[in-house]
């Protein structure tokens, strides 16, 4: 048995300004109609493999269970990291998973952030792949190279073993000078980030090569908190696992490493302008999505998510739009968008942090407009969906219901709002709200107080685990 484990963590900061740490680049639509995790997902299909294991983090949780019930991935555990520590610890932890009831399956593991663009290669390859892993052996697929790339790390391939190659050697990025002489070699791969390997063989030699890392994962995983389809692992343990990657802790140490090439139209999506060359291009060479209009435009990577954007004149360039931020940057200098990101962390901005439209388990909400002492907020509660019993100390609200029907619980009281009517809820009134239709709630809410974040909320009951 195969059990994929898509590894769905990490903050995307070379996408900013669509990819923020509560919204990474793996929960967007880049390449397609569907988010970069459920194309991962989707391109499983066709093959015999267990239930996905899914890793994110705390605050991502129901972003990546709506994302999965969206595309019909109803049996998948999602794995719940409290911190980030790398992907050693992430794929042992799902491994202790796996074998936890027994059972030792071959984990395919995947990066939820990747584009392929020939399903079919990419199966052949998993294919290939699966022996060596039933063999004892640890899999990486290596990405055949179509140019020299300094953003990648590469493998070089040694003699061949089955359908695969001995791993001679990692090597970490290069100069393009470097990167030029490994392509023109025929002798090295990208490194891809995705691997195939026995559950147990992983952990073992996690044991050999890094005992404390295989130690604090085993221990974690033993106080597991099942919480809906949510896996908890014991946080204070887990705390004080090391931060190492797969390749530093297993793959450059064991003598069982093997690479599987794959030429299939990969792409870890890492920067604007890796999704530029993904995309399919005008005959100027332009990639647009969304209201985008341009004249005497050429080779520009341009992306509006709310408003029209126009384009004159310019060459080589990446124009992102969102609501509440706007990137212009050379095609050449995308690497130092995470500048920009270190700059909003700085300045103790919350650019980097989330966008104006904020998801929850029960629709998201639009952060309008805000002021010192009053903020307005455009709020849509999915069908059957409800927030938490609550009440806050600082702020009061207005709630105008502008579409769907409304079940508003305020103090004792019950009542049933719909279109075009309002009601208040004042200081300290402990309320809730409900949306029983079978269309979406939307209303408008409009706070006033001396504090408005988010968490001026004490939740007295929640049905999402929040309380």
């Amino acid at each position: 048995m195969v059990v994929p484990v898509v590894m769905a963590g990490g903050s995307g900061t070379r996408l900013w300004p669509l990819s923020r740490q509560l919204f990474p680049k793996q929960f967007h639509a880049l390449t397609g109609e569907s988010t970069l995790l459920q194309e991962t997902l989707a391109r499983l299909g066709g093959l015999e493999t267990g239930a996905p294991i899914v890793i994110c983090n705390e605050d991502q949780r129901f972003l990546a269970a709506e994302q999965l019930r969206l595309v019909g991935v109803e049996d998948a555990r999602i794995l719940l990291e409290p911190f980030g520590r790398n992907t050693a610890p992430a794929i042992a932890l799902a491994a202790n998973i796996a074998t936890a009831d027994g059972d030792d399956p071959i984990l395919l593991v995947l990066a939820a952030d990747h584009s392929i663009q020939d399903v079919d290669r990419f199966h052949e390859a998993l294919k290939r792949a699966e022996p060596l892993a039933e063999q004892g052996k640890l899999v990486t697929f290596g990405v055949v190279p179509q140019q020299p790339e300094t953003g990648y790390g590469y493998i070089k391939r040694g003699g061949q073993m089955g359908a695969g190659f001995i791993i001679e050697r990692f090597e970490e990025k290069p100069d393009l000078a470097t990167a030029e002489s490994y392509v023109s070699s025929g002798q090295y791969l990208w490194n891809s980030g995705m691997f195939m390997f026995r559950a147990s063989r992983y952990l073992s030699e996690l044991k050999t090569f890094n005992p404390t890392v295989a130690e604090i994962c085993e221990q974690a995983v033993k106080k597991v908190v099942p919480d809906m389809q949510f896996v908890r692992i014991d946080a204070s343990v887990f705390s004080k696992c090391p931060d190492i990657s797969v390749d530093y802790a297993v793959m450059e140490k064991t003598a069982d490493a093997v690479t599987v090439p794959l030429d299939a139209g990969w792409s870890d999506i890492g920067s604007w302008s890796s999704l530029w060359a993904s995309q399919a291009h005008d005959s100027a060479g332009n990639a647009f999505r969304g209201d985008v209009l341009a004249a005497s435009s050429r080779n520009n990577l341009a992306r509006s998510d709310s408003r029209l954007l126009a384009l004159v004149g310019v060459e080589n360039l990446i124009v992102v739009e969102t609501k509440d931020a706007v990137l212009v940057a050379h095609k050449d200098k995308v690497q130092d968008v995470k500048k920009i990101v270190e700059q909003l962390k700085r300045a103790g901005r919350s650019e980097h942090l989330s966008h104006r439209q904020v998801y929850r388990p029960w629709g998201h909400y639009d952060s309008i407009d805000v002021g010192e002492r009053d903020q307005v907020k455009r709020i849509t509660v999915k069908p059957g969906a409800k927030l938490s019993v609550q009440m806050h100390h600082h702020r009061a609200e207005h709630w105008i219901v502008v579409k769907g029907t409304a079940k508003v619980y305020r103090g004792k009281e019950t009542m049933i709002l719909t279109e075009n009517q309002s009601t208040y809820i004042g200081l300290g009134e402990i309320h809730a709200l409900e949306n029983p239709g079978k269309i979406p709630l939307e209303l408008i809410e409009v706070q006033s107080g001396s504090y408005l974040g988010e968490d001026d909320i004490v939740r007295f009951e929640d049905l999402y685990g929040r309380s």
